[in-house]
C-alpha cells in the first residue's frame, strides 16, 4: 500500500479513537527517516495532551493497527501533542488559535 493509502486508513482509525476518548486528531504522518519508518500521530484536547494520554492512545492505536495491519514494513509509532510551534494547516487550527499570538513567515519564489 502506498503512503497516502496508509495515512488515510490510519487517520480513519485515529479519528474514531480520538472521538471516543474526547481528543482531537491534529495530524498523521508516515515517513522514512534514514533507514527507519515512523508513524506519527498528533493529538490535542482542551487543556492540552499529557504523557498518560499519549500512552493510552499509543496502546489502543497499536492494537487497532495490529488488527487492520495496513503497514507491512516495520515502523515506530509515536503519539504526541503537536507542540507549540506547529504549523496551522486548516481552519480548525486557525480557530483554535484565535486570540493568541502567532508567527507568520512569508517566502518569495
Amino acid at each position: 500500500m502506498n503512503r497516502k493509502g496508509i495515512i488515510s486508513i490510519v487517520k480513519e482509525i485515529c479519528e474514531q479513537l480520538a472521538d471516543e476518548l474526547g481528543y482531537e486528531l491534529v495530524d498523521v504522518e508516515f515517513l522514512k527517516e534514514g533507514s527507519n519508518y515512523f508513524l506519527r500521530v498528533y493529538l490535542d484536547k482542551p487543556g492540552g495532551i499529557n504523557l498518560d494520554d499519549c500512552q493510552k492512545v499509543s496502546q489502543l492505536l497499536s492494537d487497532k493497527l495490529d488488527e487492520k495491519d495496513p503497514i507491512t514494513t516495520p515502523y515506530y509509532l509515536e503519539v504526541s501533542s503537536p507542540g507549540l510551534d506547529r504549523p496551522l494547516k486548516n481552519d480548525k487550527d486557525l480557530k483554535r488559535n484565535l486570540g493568541k499570538e502567532i508567527e507568520i513567515k512569508l517566502y518569495e519564489h
